[in-house]
């Protein structure tokens, strides 16, 4: 799961270039003069999903719509969901549960502990959106269905469609008469509570970060500074050794003792700081995908409303030939972006889903480290 998202990382790193730095007008001239390719965040996406640890999760999240398929509107909010918590929460509630018995009940574990709950709750409120696409899929599909058959004449200039086709556009637009939109709008959902857990916990880890580093280059000084200490007792050893044999030799023996146990904390203090470090890129990832897919979310739930109102500008003067065409045109024209951004909500879920389990995976492993951390030299 973690490769999937250095990947995409890289991705992104790689296909654009560096802020310019802060200067005069020479170095405006210069960054301008250099050519910088926009990022194609699509298809890094799409190669994300393409992973092999996330095709599970995508066969999951994304639902193909058989076009001999017919299902009634009433029906669509009883269909089976396909998705469920344990396919997409990597460790599982019970494996973050047990880690949780053996951590001590300080500040900083406790904000970890609050933030795995919003984890859990964020990947709930996750596949209550992909449910949502897969409704919209399946409410749309008999319109997409439609504008397909009718995408040639609906091009042609000064054609008119047949009566048998007016009829059976008709009869499509009333299933949607009053459709209630399944995508939230902005205001009636949020990751508020991930958010705010989010920024506590990744201050706090900054910090000890911050600190970890500190004794890691102390740990440091203090090995070169031992090493030189050593080599200079075992010359006085050596030279004092023709004098008093039997105290050089304990001497000798007992010198490099502190010194031993010196790199092991070195050792172990470096792995903290790597452990803490990861802990804290997953929890960026992590808040970076949630607030794509919060926009996404957005921008379907008004595509909605504008496609339903569309549907009922057809609808409001009953059968009359110059108002479904029209609605059917203007269906025409959004036809096609409506279903990449169904496409790129699904692949932004799917991202989200990996990150949310590679954010609660580094942060157990950061509990294991501290826990058995407690002896460094035994």
């Amino acid at each position: 799961m973690l490769h999937c998202l250095r990947r995409l990382s890289l991705t992104a790193k790689t296909n654009h270039s560096p802020p310019a730095l802060e200067g005069g007008l020479a170095d405006d001239k210069t960054s301008s003069s250099r050519a910088s390719p926009t990022v194609d965040l699509s298809q890094a996406y799409a190669l994300v999903v393409q992973a092999s640890c996330n095709k599970e999760i995508w066969s999951k999240v994304h639902h193909v719509v058989p076009p001999d398929l017919n299902v009634e509107v009433a029906q669509i909010e009883f269909q089976k969901e396909l998705l469920q918590l344990e396919d997409v929460l990597k460790p599982n509630h019970e494996s973050v549960q047990e880690t949780l018995l053996h951590i001590r009940p300080d500040a900083l574990n406790q904000l970890i502990t609050n933030y795995l709950d919003s984890t859990e709750q964020t990947a709930r409120l996750c596949i209550l959106i992909s449910q949502s696409v897969n409704k919209a899929r399946l409410l749309y599909a008999p319109i997409h269905k439609l504008l397909d058959v009718l995408a040639l004449d609906l091009e042609s200039v000064g054609h008119s469609l047949s009566q048998a086709q007016y009829d059976l556009a008709f009869d499509i637009f009333l299933q949607f008469d009053s459709l209630a939109n399944h995508f939230p709008g902005r205001d009636t959902y949020n990751f508020n509570d991930m958010f705010d857990s989010s920024f506590q916990l990744k201050k706090q880890l900054e910090l000890r970060l911050y600190k970890s580093h500190s004794m890691v280059q102390l740990l440091r000084r203090t090995i070169r500074g031992s090493a030189v200490c050593l080599l200079a007792a075992t010359v006085g050893v050596v030279i004092s050794a023709v004098i008093i044999a039997t105290h050089g030799f304990a001497a000798l023996v007992a010198i490099p003792i502190c010194p031993a146990c010196l790199p092991l904390s070195m050792e172990k203090k470096e792995l903290d700081l790597m452990q803490l470090d990861e802990a804290t890129r997953g929890i960026f990832f992590l808040h970076n995908h949630l607030n794509t897919v919060k926009s996404l979310v957005g921008r379907l739930h008004d595509a909605v409303e504008s496609y339903n109102g569309t549907i009922l500008f057809g609808l409001e003067s009953g059968r009359d030939r110059y108002h479904i065409q029209e609605a059917l045109k203007q269906l025409q024209r959004r036809h096609s972006t409506f279903l990449d951004e169904l496409l790129g909500l699904e692949q932004h879920l799917c991202v989200c889903f990996a990150a949310i389990s590679t954010a609660r995976d580094r942060l157990l492993n950061y509990l294991s480290s501290k826990s058995s951390s407690s002896i460094i030299c035994s």
